[in-house]
């Protein structure tokens, strides 16, 4: 607070020019006490208290922990171009940032202790300047500190809220058509069949199902049929398309947040048979040349230029013998690229020679991993049954908490009051049990069969590349690669997880850290991904023996 006296002091005689700078996260719009406005008005009089002289006012909606600020570095650049000493001044401390490691914090902190600038925190009473003492910075460091633990606790509020989500079965998103919201007397929300809507979707997954029906057939009888939107409007082409990739019509709910699927407790509408029938009729016309363009392409709608982000799409050239090329180029619609026509084969050569690597993992190597790692997760198993076991135990005992607190209430041993308190504060401890209960008995003990369809794929996948039809080899691709991108005439790429870890491992099948990275992938994940990706659809028998 010394700093703070003298700044007051100080600012009396030199009528220091000040800016102003409000700021709310998203989510803090609503709070009235944080609004922009409440803290403009709030530094606004503490800038009067000071006689500074305000000479600009900014506010924006910008979070405080994300790496990217806009907003806060244009600020930045107000300020290197103010070559007068200035007071910077804030509500708070976490309305600068929540991050410690936030380059904008130091790069302020550096300009006030140089005596370029103050900063000056109304709410929180600090200014940093170059007067302040060894105090006055340990407070600092321990408000920014404070507001980073502030955000992780929330962070970690929202993955438990999520968790308690998933472990119940629960969505809170938007509802599909075919499903309504319901709120009962009691005020509790569920989720139930549309019994107006519901048949008329189902009949959607039907239709198609058959493979007599496209997407614009359906979508015609739809609205024939009275089929509207949740808004009330006419479906379209892109409403059918959403519908028949929609997992939550069979029974799993999508998180695009934490990218996770979960099984939720409403009533399917559809069987899980039936939604993936449909994803194979789309994979097999996916096969068939459509005839607006019966020219297929192995990387069409794969590949983007380096140079630019532009994508680079395909075109067939006619030799003057007549013969047929495939060429690649960036369709240049930046203007800053040269136009280079690179060969498809030229393209594959990279792509060859990993699939390659894949083929030679060798059937000693296959089999010595397999062994490594049923060892280990028979090792997972038992800690999972122990952790369980220990977890019932803590639960039974906060149960038996509750019945004695329920007698001591009947007695009147204890006030209402107390009871509420320790009864929240006991239920609050069996939520989080009950959260780590779920985690371990949906645990992915199973998760070799799943190992032995990605060692499968990869090791055959050479040879499946090869046989498969140009729809395919562009499922595969896509599935196995990632972020492909032409530079020159050159292809770059990344191998996709689990399968940089299988080539690793291949490499080095003795090394127990990169075993106990690949046993701790998200399997059930994986196992997804094989499922959507359709991979497992044209591949049906893609297993290894003797497991």
């Amino acid at each position: 607070m010394e700093s703070f006296k003298k700044s007051t002091i100080n600012s009396l005689i030199n009528h220091m020019k000040a800016i102003i700078l409000a700021r709310v996260s998203t989510e803090e719009q609503k709070e009235a006490g944080n609004s922009l406005p409440a803290q403009i008005t709030r530094i606004e009089r503490y800038c009067e208290q000071q006689n500074f002289d305000v000479i600009e006012t900014f506010s924006f909606d910008e979070s405080a922990y994300k790496t990217k600020r806009d907003e806060f570095d244009k600020i930045l650049d107000y300020l290197k171009e103010n070559k007068e000493k200035i007071a910077v001044c804030f509500d708070k401390v976490d309305r600068l940032s929540r991050n410690v490691f936030d380059k904008r914090v130091s790069v302020l902190y550096e300009k006030a202790v140089n005596d370029e600038i103050e900063l000056h925190f109304v709410s929180d009473g600090q200014v940093i300047n170059s007067n302040m003492s060894a105090v006055a910075k340990f407070q600092f460091g321990m408000s920014l500190g404070l507001a980073k633990y502030y955000s992780d606790a929330i962070s970690d509020n929202v993955k438990r809220a999520f968790e308690k989500m998933r472990a119940e079965g629960k969505w809170t998103g938007r509802v599909r058509i075919g499903y309504k919201n319901t709120t009962d007397e009691n005020g509790n929300r569920d989720i139930i069949l549309d019994e107006e809507r519901a048949d008329l979707v189902k009949r959607i997954f039907e239709l198609y199902a058959t493979g007599n029906h496209s997407i614009a057939s359906i979508l015609k009888e739809m609205n024939k049929l009275g089929l509207k939107s949740l808004n009330g409007n006419k479906l379209s082409k892109s409403n059918i398309d959403l519908i028949l990739n929609d997992t939550f019509y069979y029974g799993m709910a999508y998180s695009k947040k934490y990218d996770y699927y979960y099984p939720h407790k409403y009533e399917k509408l559809i069987s899980k048979e039936l939604f993936f029938k449909c994803k194979e009729v789309r994979l097999d016309r996916a096969r068939k040349p459509s005839k607006v363009d019966s020219n297929n392409f192995i990387f069409k709608g794969l590949l983007t230029c380096q140079n630019c982000g532009c994508s680079v799409t395909p075109e067939i050239k006619t030799k003057k013998s007549g013969k047929q090329y495939i060429y690649y180029s960036c369709t240049n619609s930046k203007g800053i690229c040269q136009r280079d026509y690179i060969p498809e084969n030229k393209l594959l050569e990279p792509i060859i020679a990993v699939l390659e690597r894949f083929e030679s993992i060798t059937k000693d190597t296959q089999e010595y991993l397999l062994k490594e790692l049923r060892k280990n997760n028979e090792a997972e198993v038992d800690f999972h049954k122990k952790q369980l076991k220990r977890i019932n135990v803590e639960y039974q005992t906060i149960q038996s908490k509750i019945s004695r607190l329920t007698d001591l209430l009947l007695d009147n041993s204890i006030t209402k009051e107390s009871y509420e308190e320790k009864l929240q504060e006991l239920k609050h401890k069996q939520l989080k049990l009950g959260v780590e209960i779920d985690l371990y008995t949906k645990a992915d003990k199973d998760y070799l069969i799943t190992v032995s369809k990605v060692f499968s794929l990869a090791t055959r996948v050479k040879t499946i590349f090869e046989s498969s039809e140009i729809p395919e080899k562009r499922a595969l691709l896509n599935y196995l690669i990632q972020n492909p991108v032409v530079k020159g005439k050159k292809l770059y790429f990344s191998i996709a997880s689990p399968f940089n870890l299988v080539l690793e491992l291949s490499d080095n099948p003795t090394w127990l850290p990169l075993l106990d990275a690949f046993r701790t992938l998200n399997w059930n994940k994986i196992q997804q991904d094989l499922e959507f990706s359709g991979i497992l659809s044209l591949y049906p028998n893609l297993s290894l023996q003797n497991l």
